[in-house]
């Protein structure tokens, strides 16, 4: 029944955290627990399934990258299990800025759980039980424990929930409705209601998935190859170079004929005919709502994506549908390339139940119930790094209660992570939230290539790094200090500078400092330091300070807007205010702010439906309040 399960521990009874789920926030919120002493079960339905990428079979993109790169920086698994089994590495946004930049990998998708699986096994206090969790177990609002379907009770100290789309999850294939967390797998009841029992709020969304293809039935000639990086640029800080064989992806794009056919299954659409009642992810829609709000383009981009070196499959990226059996046949023979093309996997929609995030304390841990952690999709988000994310930071503060450690929380300032959890708890979106870098007003300074920098000291705070890690970063922050105070005091001579950039950039007369003269855009500090003789310096700092140097205007100017950021984070608000007694706020604020009841005046502005007007009337009831309980009291 159980997996590495420690000598000394009692299965049934003797467990600080359990973690129920084993997707990608249940790896890390196991992983990081199990890291920081706890004695940590993680219960899933099936074993082998642990880390399976039910959809996309990628890691990272746009924004998604540097939540990847913030996980690994923090001891998490992810990055290090798609640098084992990535087939295809590209580094996104190259055409722009560096604070844009975000990485991204197709995996192998079986190897992938096979790696994930492994890396769980190789941890000390995890264990791995097969089961299905069908309630909570809760004594006068504290978690104790969760009851099994076949097996009864398990207790514990504290519960993490990672239930992703299983949750009273529905499949829809045109007309057609299977109880199902995702194809092939059955879905989780008892834990919504018990939830519910407890007084907790409850939605549905949705989400899909495109058809998979035959490779050997793909025309790959008349696709366009999109070949990935050489070399790859790794997730993780710890990888030192990727050595997988890498392969390539394929862009193929739909035509009137694929429109038309598409819409002759309109009819018999579940999203179209009101049997899906949810709301589905806005910025990755479903390929019969694309072509509906967007009747007057003639194609629409799709990718074509392996699953793997052995694997036939191929993820038709873009093309993500719930439209019957026969119009996806139809419709994909229409597309360049896909005449003869064979489904292997038919696309779907699921429905699943989720949890309004304003439910959470920062830490994920419910307002409701002491000790009951949620993360991932269970909170409204969508994709694997958003809920990988979440999952390492439930982990983290499960573990840090236990120990009676202070609770770990990141600061929009501070990085992608503190973003995401800000936006979920202070927006409680109503439609799956996904990461974007507009989304971090402060991404100057979140690159994805500093995380490590960044988040360190919060790292080995929690002793959630390798002793190998700490000396890396240390190292990497020694470069970093040493190379800033070198290229303040180095000069390049006007005959070398000329001499090297004599076509691209202007001529200079006299010698320039070093610091000075990389300023200039067209002008790379690696090559400055070849020509000097000083380029013993690792790439990782000399990015890093040359970045620094480029951008120092648009930083400064940043950092300033952070410190006013931090001023009002730092302005805390009493938990016992009563807003609804507030008359000059308006009747949205004061619901508003009564139910998610933030910390200070920084997460009272953020809240959806607070204007700045109520912030001003909010300012102004708290300086009353302050100086009210400054005036002695009458006795």
């Amino acid at each position: 029944m159980a997996n590495r399960v420690p000598r000394e521990t009692n299965i049934m009874t003797d467990f600080d955290i359990i973690v129920v789920g084993g997707g990608h926030a249940g790896i890390e919120a196991a992983s990081a627990a199990a890291r920081m002493g706890c004695r940590v079960a993680l219960i899933t339905m099936n074993l082998n399934k642990i880390g399976l990428m039910s959809c996309n079979p990628a890691i990272g993109g746009l924004a998604k990258g540097q939540l990847v790169k913030e996980i690994d920086a923090l001891g998490g698994e992810m990055g290090k299990i798609i640098d084992e089994s990535g087939i295809h590495f590209k580094m996104l946004n190259k055409s722009k800025g560096p604070a844009v930049w975000s990485p991204r990998a197709q995996a192998d998708r079986q190897l992938y759980a096979v790696v994930a699986k492994n890396r769980l096994e190789n941890i000390s206090n995890l264990a791995l039980i097969r089961g299905s969790v069908n309630g909570i177990i809760v004594n006068s609002k504290k978690v104790s424990g969760v009851t099994l379907e076949d097996s009864g009770p398990i207790y514990s100290k504290s519960v993490i929930l990672t239930t992703g789309t299983f949750l009273n999850g529905l499949i829809h294939i045109g007309l057609k409705s299977i109880k199902s967390g995702r194809a092939g797998d059955k879905t989780a009841t008892g834990i919504t209601e018990s939830l519910v029992d407890q007084g907790f709020k409850a939605g549905r969304l949705k989400t899909g998935t495109p058809p998979r293809l035959d490779k050997n039935t793909i025309d790959f000639a008349v696709l366009e190859e999109q070949l990935p990086d050489n070399p790859p640029t790794p997730f993780s800080f710890s990888t030192e170079s990727i050595e997988n064989k890498p392969i390539p992806c394929y862009i193929g794009h739909t035509n009137n004929k694929t429109h038309e056919i598409l819409q002759e299954g309109f009819q018999q659409s579940p999203m179209f005919t009101g049997r899906i009642k949810s709301i589905g992810p806005r910025y990755c829609p479903s390929i019969e709502d694309k072509i509906n709000r967007f009747s007057d383009r003639e194609r629409h981009q799709l990718f074509l994506e392996p699953e793997g070196y052995e694997n036939r499959e191929i993820y038709l990226n873009g093309f993500s549908t719930s439209l019957p059996e026969d119009i996806q046949v139809r419709a994909i023979k229409t597309i360049p390339g896909l005449a003869k093309a064979e489904i292997v996997r038919l696309g779907y929609a699921v429905e699943y139940d989720f949890f309004p995030p304003y439910q959470l304390f920062y830490s994920l841990e419910t307002k409701k119930i002491i000790g009951l952690f949620f993360a991932g999709q269970i909170n409204g988000t969508s994709g694997y790094e958003e809920a990988a994310a979440q999952g390492l930071i439930s982990g983290i503060n499960a573990a840090a209660k236990i120990n009676k450690l202070k609770g770990f929380r990141l600061k929009r300032s501070e990085a992608y992570i503190g973003v995401l959890i800000d936006d979920l708890i202070n927006k409680s979106t109503l439609e799956p939230y996904r990461m974007f870098t507009s989304r971090a007003e402060f991404r100057l300074f979140l690159r994805q290539d500093n995380a490590d920098i960044r988040l360190f000291e919060h790292a080995k705070k929690y002793g959630l790094l390798l002793k190998e890690d700490i000396r890396r970063v240390n190292e990497k922050k020694q470069a970093v200090n040493s190379l800033n105070k070198h290229v303040k005091v180095n000069n390049i001579s006007a005959r070398k500078f000329n001499e090297i950039y004599d076509e691209i950039s202007s001529k200079i007369e006299q010698p320039q400092r070093l610091d000075a003269i990389i300023k200039r855009p067209e002008v790379n500090l690696a090559e400055l330091l070849k020509v000097t003789q000083n380029d013993d310096y690792p790439l990782d700092a000399i990015k890093e300070v040359e970045y620094n140097i480029k951008y120092e205007g648009y930083l400064k100017r940043n950092l300033e807007l952070i410190n006013k950021f931090k001023e009002n984070e730092n302005r805390i608000i009493s938990k016992h205010i009563n807003y609804k007694a507030i008359n000059a706020l308006s009747l949205e604020a004061r619901d508003k702010l009564n139910q998610i009841q933030p910390e200070s005046l920084g997460q009272a502005s953020r809240i959806s439906g607070v204007s700045p007007a109520d912030i001003s009337v909010l300012m102004i009831y708290l300086e009353r309040e302050k100086y009210n309980s400054n005036v002695p009291r009458e006795t």
